[in-house]
């Protein structure tokens, strides 16, 4: 009895490791999905803009280029927040 004690306690933490790696590979992985959606999205939406009104090229392009960074920012908060609770949980 006393043995299969330390046995069960002996994996625990190597499995509370592994599925802390899991949820940081998780997140990271969504979070990049995310991402990569919404620059698709971005950018597809300035392509039917410029075809609808090419006049408004120069104006729209600062925009596209605001909500590049901010969604590519998404990721590394993203990054930053899966090994914050990898590292402290």
């Amino acid at each position: 009895m006393l043995s299969s004690f330390f046995f069960l306690a002996e994996t625990t933490g190597d499995v509370a490791d592994a599925g802390k790696a899991v949820a940081l590979a998780l997140g990271i992985g969504l979070g990049s999905l995310g991402a990569g959606i919404g620059i698709g999205n971005i950018f597809g939406s300035m392509i039917q803009a410029v075809a609808r009104q090419p006049e408004l090229r120069g104006e729209l392009q600062g925009i596209q280029w605001l909500g590049f960074a901010l969604t590519e920012a998404v990721v590394f908060y993203g990054l930053i927040g899966g090994l914050l609770a990898y590292v402290l949980i």
